[in-house]
């Protein structure tokens, strides 16, 4: 009796033991099958979306087999792990181990957007707006009711988001981008505020902000921005007209078409700095650290003119018959090459990476 139990028992072991091979063996080919793909693509997953049902989904498209094999193994090992939604990149060679790694560190595409330093804000929504990745949210609204849904429905929002490239999933608002980008407007102004140069004729950081937009408009050569500063912080402080161009052409609006002309020149608007003293109501651009910094860190010196050579550099004066020289010089006689202000920066073209 006690020989036919050991029997029994020594039988039953086995059997388990062969079981659990074949599920050890079951779940390794599972995990070690390369997805059936012709081509590299990308997998969605959505908010609310499981392991077991992307397994399931994946199996009835035909990219791999045993499913349940592979929900048996996230339930035994991943199951405290957080499907993180958004798109994973499925390459040629990939194996459904391969596949959980990915969703397990939450490596999903990353899509980028630039912001150009000197756009303006219907620029910014222009780029939005074609980035097909990003989930439109704003388009219908003003630029006002744009700012009330940032919490900011007493500001405007010309100058008010910081040119970088912001890396973003597939499903991003509009409007959470257009919050990240003002967020590091206002930090960046910030910390620039407090550490400005003594005896600035500026009251608050807005009024920095605006002249760094016009230093922004004005700069074809980086080293320059401190110098183009100079000049129009010494204006300010004697009172002098800023007589600068491309508040002009902001006032102008859609008027603009690549040229302006006396009567623009004299035609009063808010932004017409030929014809208004101090600085324009509102910044004319977006702006980088670079033209905040020169804002708030002038070059010493005292030009108080400058005119563009027609490379993007400008020769300064400190006199009237100085400038009124290096404008027959530059512009009177100009080539037929000549370029009176810098040339239009475009946005790169979009980047994307699955890093």
């Amino acid at each position: 009796m006690i020989r036919k139990l050991s029997f029994a028992l020594m039988g039953a072991a086995l059997v388990a033991a062969l079981a659990l091979g074949l599920v050890a063996w079951k779940l390794h080919a599972a995990l070690e099958q390369p997805l059936q793909l012709s081509e590299a693509q990308t997998l969605d997953v959505k908010p609310g979306d499981t392991p077991s049902g992307l397994f399931q989904r994946l199996e009835r498209e035909g990219m791999l087999s045993g499913s349940f094999w592979l929900r048996l193994h996230w339930r035994l090992n991943l199951s405290g792990h957080t499907l993180h939604s958004g798109e994973y990149q499925l390459r040629l060679g990939m194996t459904a181990r391969e596949l959980l790694g990915l969703w397990q560190r939450g490596e999903v595409v990353q899509h980028t957007l630039t912001i150009v330093e000197g756009w303006n804000f219907r620029q910014v929504r222009a780029a939005l707006e074609a980035t097909p990745t990003i989930q439109q949210t704003l388009n219908d609204l003003s630029d006002r009711e744009i700012m009330a849904m940032l919490g900011q429905p007493e500001l405007h929002p010309e100058g008010r988001f910081f040119p970088d490239t912001y890396s973003f999933t597939r499903g991003v608002t509009d409007l959470e981008l257009l919050q990240r980008a003002f967020a590091r407007l206002e930090a960046v102004l910030a910390e620039e505020w407090q550490q400005r140069s003594e005896g600035l004729p500026y009251q608050e950081p807005y009024q920095a902000l605006i002249m760094a937009s016009i230093i922004e408009k004005e700069t074809g050569v980086p080293s320059e921005r401190g110098e183009i500063a100079g000049v129009f912080v010494r204006r300010l402080e004697q009172g002098m007209l800023l007589q600068t161009d491309p508040t002009v052409i902001y006032g102008m609006g859609e008027r603009y078409k690549g040229r302006i002309t006396r009567n623009d020149l004299r035609r009063p608007t808010p932004y017409n700095t030929y014809t208004n003293s101090g600085l324009p109501p509102t910044p004319i651009a977006m702006v980088g650290r670079e033209a905040i910094h020169a804002a708030l860190h002038p070059t010493e010196g005292k030009s108080l003119y400058f005119v563009a050579r027609g490379d993007g550099s400008h020769v300064f004066s400190d006199s009237l018959s100085e400038h009124n020289r290096a404008v027959r010089e530059y512009q009177l006689k100009r080539r037929a090459d000549y370029r009176s202000s810098p040339p239009p920066r475009q946005a790169p073209a979009p980047i994307e990476n699955t890093q």
